[in-house]
């Protein structure tokens, strides 16, 4: 029976010591010494079951071959290096609230915040909030908390596990005036609803679906005449025009159309971490800021971080998988179907579509897989590391346009892996 110590120095429980600390593994390993006594494992296996032992818990960092560049069920964007060097940095005691020349108190996040300002010189504030539906509730209940914000039936969406834009506006304690119909809404619309009791007129970019064919909807510059504020949701988090997305709208646009303020998130186009993005006019988003809500959906430290981070160092994963050239994938695809058949794997290069968000987002990319047989999903699932494909046609497509170079070596041992 190998000793308590002998087992605590093997590299595998070594590293789980790192996540889940001393004592828990020590208790995962004196269960697998017990298991070892009584028969039911050999001794040589003690480390192995002691680590087999220990739930999950942490997240799995996965290898995304889905083609699909902000995958909700992957976390989306994933972080560039410069930002999760930030958060390694921030994870300690830091200066996130502190002036160290003075000593004093300072603007919390002033870091992120004048990043920010600086991505986006159009608006005259900024400011940070959890999420982007943070940051709709947020302005509508700073703005519209008990009067009406007037919205076109047609950019009443739902959002991701069944949360609906109306219940979460709704929610804040304002009214919801609906005008035009599902595809097409007129600025005339907008005109005979708005009235003393609008709080603002919401303009939102329905980017997770697409309305075609005899469709019509109102510009920011034809809104603003109007009177009222008027609160653009772009959700993407584009904050300047890009030619790789040019049907896609972006802050600066809207802010230099005449909106009052702009919505948007921080972990999707922006490519960087979970946070909803408000940008408008001073007086709009010190009012935001200053607002009760505001402190209950502040984001944290390592947020801040991360944010700062990926607004000045831009070229992350996000966009560098939005501009992989189709024949590097191509001709990537091809080494690794090389070496997978030389395996002995039944695999092949095919051309394929992916996406930002997936096909069904508008926005396709061409791009280029390893096509395996369907029953290689699930192992491969299931791996060290996971990797996820996507399954058409009765073929696993392991799409490289979401999947650096530099991982191409592991994509292949995992194949490896599951063909024996």
């Amino acid at each position: 029976m190998p000793r308590t110590d002998v087992v605590l120095a093997d590299p595998r429980v070594v590293a789980a010591v790192g996540v889940w600390g001393r004592e828990r593994v020590k208790a995962a390993v004196v269960g697998a010494q017990r298991r070892a006594r009584a028969g039911e494992i050999g001794p040589e296996e003690v480390p192995a079951a002691a680590v087999a032992s220990l739930p999950a818990g942490l997240p799995r960092r996965v290898v995304n071959a889905t083609g699909v560049v902000l995958h909700t069920n992957l976390g989306r964007a994933a972080l560039g290096a410069a930002a999760v060097g930030a958060v390694v940095a921030a994870a300690g005691h830091t200066d996130v609230e502190l002036d160290l020349r003075s000593g004093r108190r300072a603007r919390r996040g002033r870091d992120a915040l004048e990043a920010l300002a600086a991505a986006v010189p159009a608006a005259g504030g900024v400011h940070v909030v959890n999420n982007g539906a943070a940051a709709l509730v947020l302005a509508a209940t700073a703005l519209a908390a008990g009067r009406e914000i007037v919205v076109s039936r047609g950019e009443l969406v739902e959002i991701g596990d069944g949360f609906r834009l109306p219940d979460l506006l709704v929610s804040t304690g304002a009214r919801l005036r609906e005008v035009g119909t599902t595809n097409r809404t007129s600025v005339a619309d907008y005109a005979a609803a708005v009235g003393p009791e609008t709080g603002f007129v919401l303009k939102v970019h329905p980017s997770n679906f697409v309305v075609s064919g005899f469709t019509a909807s109102v510009p920011v510059a034809e809104l603003v005449p109007l009177g009222v504020p008027v609160v653009v949701d772009i959700g993407s988090g584009l904050l300047a025009p890009d030619p790789v997305l040019p049907a896609e709208p972006d802050a600066a646009g809207a802010l230099r159309a005449g909106a009052a303020l702009v919505t948007a998130s921080g972990d999707k186009l922006l490519g960087g971490p979970q946070a909803g993005l408000l940008l408008g006019s001073a007086e709009v988003v010190e009012r935001l800021r200053r607002h009760p809500l505001a402190r209950a959906l502040r984001v944290d430290k390592l947020t801040l971080a991360a944010l700062a981070a990926t607004l000045r160092d831009p070229v992350t994963p996000t966009w560098q998988a939005l501009r992989a050239d189709p024949a590097g994938l191509r001709d990537r695809a091809g080494r690794l179907r090389d070496r997978l058949v030389a395996d002995g794997c039944p695999a092949e290069v095919a051309e394929c579509v992916g996406g930002r968000r997936g096909r069904r987002a508008g926005v396709e990319l061409p791009s280029w897989a390893v096509a395996l047989p369907e029953r290689f999903a699930v192992p491969l699932r299931m791996g060290d590391p996971p990797v996820l494909g996507r399954v058409v046609r009765g073929r696993l497509l392991l799409d490289l346009r979401c999947v650096p170079e530099s991982a191409d070596e592991t994509l292949w041992a995992a194949v490896a892996r599951v063909v024996g």
